[in-house]
């Protein structure tokens, strides 16, 4: 069986990482699984990029900045909100392209940003093979954007979009999922990687008649994993007789990631104790200020891209907190968990499926930076308790070896 993976980008992005593990371990388990992308950082002999000549990296450049330019226009020249949706109108023919062409499966997964376009995606279905898709945020069964916050309007058919300030029922959301439609009439299967994803999907009018599985992204439980937490902490001159709460996240200062909910619940926390540490990695613009009225000790140590210095980052914490406003599933979580550090988040999106509240972790009231603190405290407390069952439900549930099971069973559906 040979599997093409489609994906935006090859290391950008947490679907960029979760289509790379995926690729390993179908690779692993015997399938011939290749990987298509757009952007190519490596040398991995296994992914292909498409921009393979400097007239093709010219045009994806045009292609990324013509999307960009009408998501501007539509939003009344404001740059807030440019990057939060998407409306493939521009993009790459790569049906004739050999992977495909061999391919027995094709597995879409992030395929925004000059990519696919819905051209694109119809000439891939009038190939006729089997497609998958791999929803690893909203977009799929949205007009435009990745999320949709409280947002209900992709119910019906769009409009009146808050993320282009839009009091208009044909607007540019409304526009396209019109021209998505064709999606709800052909035969794709839909992986949704929560269960709060899918119920999402269905809601929609454009995936609620489509088959929707739910796989989670996979995770290499060899390279996250336990050790010695004393080292770790030497490694990062952390202080040993503090209690080390880690956050970490692409881009920190993205208000989904609700930096403002840790804020608070850590000046609660230290109204009854004041022996943490708080740890940041990743991304922030504009750091100085943003961190400036954080009225607690902290680190931060910028974005990490060596994932043996992540490992180590969890083996020193204590606590994960993950206080995202959504979480179509929680990479951070099952990473945190797969080193034996149990995590704090909230209890409404993707987060519910990885997290047993009070077993490997607490689940706190959506959106209480009060319960919040309650749970990380609960959690420092209780630490030698969850760390084992943190790594028995990673074994469990995310392995490589059971994700790839659940995919090659499902291409093995098309072949019945």
């Amino acid at each position: 069986m040979k599997v093409v993976l489609l994906n935006t980008s090859e290391r950008t992005g947490g679907a960029a990482i979760a289509a790379n593990r995926l690729m390993k371990a179908l690779i692993d388990s015997g399938i011939d699984a290749k990987t298509l992308v757009l952007n190519k950082q490596t040398d991995d002999e296994n992914i292909i990029s498409i921009r393979s000549s400097f007239f093709k990296r010219q045009i994806a450049l045009w292609n990324f900045l013509w999307e960009r330019w009408i998501i501007f226009v539509n939003n009344r020249f404001s740059r807030k909100n440019l990057f939060k949706v998407s409306i493939a109108n521009t993009g790459f023919d790569i049906s004739k392209h050999p992977l495909v062409k061999e391919a027995d499966i094709i597995h879409l997964h992030w395929i925004n940003q000059g990519f696919l376009s819905l051209k694109s995606i119809k000439k891939l279905i009038q190939l006729g093979k089997p497609i998958v898709w791999t929803m690893h945020d909203m977009w799929t069964c949205t007009g435009i954007c990745h999320y949709s916050w409280q947002c209900k309007n992709y119910f019906g058919q769009c409009g009146n979009c808050l993320f282009l300030n839009s009091n208009r029922k044909n607007d540019l959301s409304h526009k396209l999922l019109r021209k998505k439609l064709f999606l709800a009439k052909t035969n794709i299967q839909l992986v949704a990687v929560s269960t709060w994803l899918k119920d999402s999907a269905e809601k929609s009018m454009l995936t609620q008649s489509l088959p929707i599985s739910v796989i989670p992204n996979a995770i290499d439980n060899s390279v996250f994993t336990s050790s010695n937490k004393q080292l770790a902490r030497k490694k990062f001159s952390f202080p040993k007789e503090k209690k080390i709460i880690l956050m970490g996240a692409a881009k920190l200062n993205d208000p989904i990631k609700g930096f403002d909910y840790l804020r608070q619940a850590l000046s609660l926390l230290k109204e009854k104790r004041n022996d943490f540490l708080l740890v940041l990695f990743g991304r922030i613009k504009d750091c100085d200020s943003f961190l400036s009225d954080l009225d607690v000790e902290f680190v931060f140590m910028d974005l990490i891209e060596n994932v043996s210095v992540i490992v180590q980052l969890y083996a020193a914490a204590d606590v994960t907190v993950v206080p995202s406003n959504y979480e179509t599933f929680g990479q951070t979580l099952i990473e945190s968990m797969a080193c034996g550090c149990p995590v704090v988040s909230f209890d409404n999106s993707g987060q519910t499926d990885i997290i047993d509240h009070k077993i490997n972790g607490y689940l706190a009231k959506y959106q209480d930076p009060e319960d919040l603190a309650k749970g990380i405290l609960w959690c420092l407390e209780n630490y030698h308790l969850l760390t084992a069952e943190a790594r028995k439900k990673v074994e469990n549930n995310y392995s490589e070896e059971i994700v790839a099971k659940q995919y090659i069973n499902l291409y093995q559906q098309f072949s019945d």
